[in-house]
């Protein structure tokens, strides 16, 4: 995984850690609030039921609705199934409880208290319930009602939608709890007391604001990357004071301008879905102004138009902040990726101002330049350069400035860059023009070419090497044509002059010759034509590497068949026969050097074979798979029921004047067939090899244009 993205996942993990101890931590403070008033209750300890002498004290349920929700969140943020299952449980029950006295105060009657008078029957002294208890206030039933329920959808429904309505609850409680301290503080009914109702004890609003807390913690541990930027007590301290402005402002008048500021704090939370959170919050906030306090007469109607526009206000600038933040987030994510390709793009990519001054300078300018990004930004570009650049830029950029002319605008051309330490390289640069209606931008994007002008050198080098190569190739060909010249005039004069008076000395003096003498003029006639026979050969060979193919297509069959003809006579002296296996097809080849292919072929398999009746088989096989496992495509052979040849001479045959054994007639033959077979075969880039088996005979392979696959050509 790459760093930045395993810092990014370390974080959030360290954040959800946190967020599960605040949860926790919360948690565990409830029950403990909860349990330590039913203690209360139970050993009737009133100054612990009501802190502060003469007001409202914590009732049972809201004791109990405590230590279940407590115990509810510090299950609902551990694993396991069976935990999820339990944290469900406490809020239901919780929000049963807390639902049920609505029920009561709604259709009953505050003093009802089914619930309650039954738990107290059973724990408590019925004489000490009814001088203390006056039952759960409806604020805080409100409060424990809609936030259970809110926490046990969330352990059933989806997490973004579960994840909302955990957000939207928990800045209502914190609101109300701390609206609920502010009137204790401030001695002001409205803000813990609704209407003539019971109120809010204040330790029961000091608990609120920690279950709110910790449902928003709870939230965050879901998704921590939504977390806001902002503390949350900002917006819930402007929620307190835009409650208690719109309590005691006549006709609540001032109640819209402070709930706006509310919802566009929102705009420093990283959910998107926040300024609904905000409006809802504030929704409920100004609709509790409206019912905490008793309007009457004409101004009734008049504040309801007003607390109704104030809504709709909240409700359009949550909807124009949230297209704002979608919007923004669409511009972070492209930011973002822009800056991951500027960041992992291997060519440097600079940016500067109109003045040439640095703006931008990714890792991989870093990297080319030596310079570190913070050195570089703010500096002239000039930095970057040598002369006669780092002298000419400034006047380049004036003049463009007066005239709009370009030079290297929307072009790539090799330039030279300076590095840090001094070092002058090569590289390409490519820039472009960004304006805007009060900004201009030039981005650079820049490459080093050191290799490939390295490259071009070293071929260039190469080059006058192969020049070099080729003129001393052009006067070995002079040198090797005129050796030609010489061995066929100059050398070839004495050879016939050796031959000539050979036989004029047999025509003349025969008579007056011994035998012995007669036969060393005839051993001199026949190896003066045996060395004028080496001497053609050599010189063929020579002409072969050198002179053009005449490459046309042409009929294998044909070349055969032309080739047997020619060889009748000498087939039916060695009582030899030629057959043909197959078709053999037509190719683009040199017609007249592979008739000398085959004849070189049949001549060697008639002559060394030891066979009364020699047997020569001529083919062609589109695929061939040979004993050494090596394959090839379009494969000619000959093949032959000679006496075979030794594995250790399938080299040595192919070398020019190299025979493996004495011929029958004297003057047959020089030893050079195979090797104009390989030169031929070689000139036409394809290949020649050899399979023989010893007493059975021997099969020549070859090809024309294509090799052998594994194989090294034989010339």
């Amino acid at each position: 995984m790459p760093k930045p993205i395993q810092a990014a996942s370390a974080d959030i993990l360290r954040r959800q850690q946190q967020y599960r101890f605040v949860v926790v931590a919360i948690g565990a403070l409830l029950v403990a609030l909860g349990a330590v008033v039913i203690v209360a209750w139970i050993a009737e300890i009133q100054s612990i039921l009501s802190v502060l002498p003469g007001f409202s004290s914590m009732a049972l349920n809201t004791a109990l609705c405590f230590a279940l929700s407590g115990l509810g969140l510090i299950s609902s943020v551990q694993s396991g199934q069976r935990s999820h299952m339990l944290a469900f449980l406490l809020f239901s029950l919780a929000a049963a409880m807390s639902g049920q006295r609505l029920i009561e105060i709604l259709f009953v009657g505050n003093q009802a208290q089914i619930v309650e008078h039954f738990l107290a029957s059973l724990i408590v002294d019925p004489e000490f319930t009814a001088k203390v208890n006056r039952g759960m206030a409806p604020n805080t039933a409100v409060i424990f009602f809609i936030a259970n329920l809110s926490l046990a959808f969330a352990l059933s429904g989806r997490a973004e939608r579960t994840q909302l309505a955990q957000e939207l609850v928990g800045y209502v409680v914190i609101g109300l709890g701390m609206a609920a301290l502010a009137g204790y503080a401030t001695r002001s009914e409205q803000g813990y007391q609704w209407g003539a109702n019971i109120g809010m004890a204040v330790h029961t609003a000091a608990g609120l604001v920690l279950f709110g807390s910790a449902m928003l913690a709870r939230s965050w541990w879901l998704n921590p990357e939504s977390r806001g930027r902002m503390p949350i007590w900002l917006p819930a301290f402007v929620c307190l004071t835009g409650l208690f402005v719109d309590l005691y402002t006549p006709l609540g008048v001032a109640n819209g301008i402070l709930y706006v500021p509310l919802v566009l704090a929102s705009l420093w939370f990283g959910n998107k879905n926040a300024p609904f959170s905000f409006a809802f919050a504030c929704s409920v906030l100004v609709s509790l102004g409206f019912f905490a306090v008793d309007r009457a007469g004409a101004g009734y109607w008049y504040e309801a138009t007003n607390r109704a526009i104030t809504i709709a206000t909240l409700w359009l600038v949550a909807l124009l902040v949230f297209y704002f933040l979608r919007k923004d987030s669409s511009l972070n994510a492209e930011r973002i990726r822009f800056d991951s390709v500027i960041r992992n793009t291997p060519n440097a990519v600079i940016a500067t101002n109109a003045e040439g001054l640095i703006s931008l300078f990714n890792p991989a300018a870093e990297k080319m330049f030596g310079y570190a990004a913070k050195e570089a930004i703010g500096q002239n570009v000039r930095l970057l350069m040598p002369e006669p650049y780092h002298s000419e830029h400034d006047s380049y950029l004036d003049r463009y400035a007066r005239t709009g002319e370009k030079h290297i605008l929307g072009t790539t051309r090799s330039v030279s860059g300076r590095r840090k330490n001094g070092e002058v390289f090569p590289l390409d640069l490519s820039v472009s023009r960004l304006a805007t209606d009060t900004t201009i931008t030039f981005v650079g994007i820049l490459r080093d070419i050191s290799d490939r002008v390295a490259h071009e050198e070293q071929l260039k080098t190469m080059f006058r090497q192969l020049q070099a190569y080729t003129a001393d190739l052009e006067r070995s060909n002079a040198d090797l044509d005129e050796f030609a010249y010489i061995a066929s005039h100059d050398l070839k004069e004495p050879l016939r002059g050796l031959h000539n008076h050979s036989r004029f000395l047999l025509e003349d003096y025969e008579s007056q010759l011994d035998e012995d003498g007669t036969r060393r003029l005839n051993r001199l006639v026949l190896l003066s034509q045996r060395m004028e026979k080496l001497v053609n050969d050599l010189l063929y060979f020579s002409r072969i590497g050198r002179q053009q193919l005449a490459i046309k297509r042409s009929d294998v069959n044909a070349i055969v068949r032309d080739v047997v003809s020619t060889m009748e006579l000498y087939l039916e002296e060695h009582h030899a026969k030629v057959e043909i296996e197959g078709r053999l097809p037509e190719i683009v080849c040199d017609a007249l050097r592979l008739t000398e292919v085959y004849r070189n072929l049949i001549t060697n398999a008639v002559k060394y074979n030891d066979k009364s009746e020699p047997l020569v088989t001529i083919g062609y096989l589109e695929q061939f798979t040979g004993n050494d496992g090596a394959s090839a495509r379009e494969v000619f052979f000959v093949r032959d029921n000679g006496k075979g040849i030794p594995s250790e001479f399938h080299e040595d045959i192919f070398r020019i004047f190299k025979r493996l054994e004495k011929p029958k007639e004297s003057d047959d033959g020089t030893g050079a067939g195979l090797t104009f077979v390989r030169k031929i075969i070689a000139r036409h880039e394809g290949d020649i090899w050899l399979e023989s088996e010893m007493g059975r005979g021997t099969t020549f392979y070859f090809t024309l244009g294509h090799k052998r696959e594994d194989q090294n050509a034989t010339a």
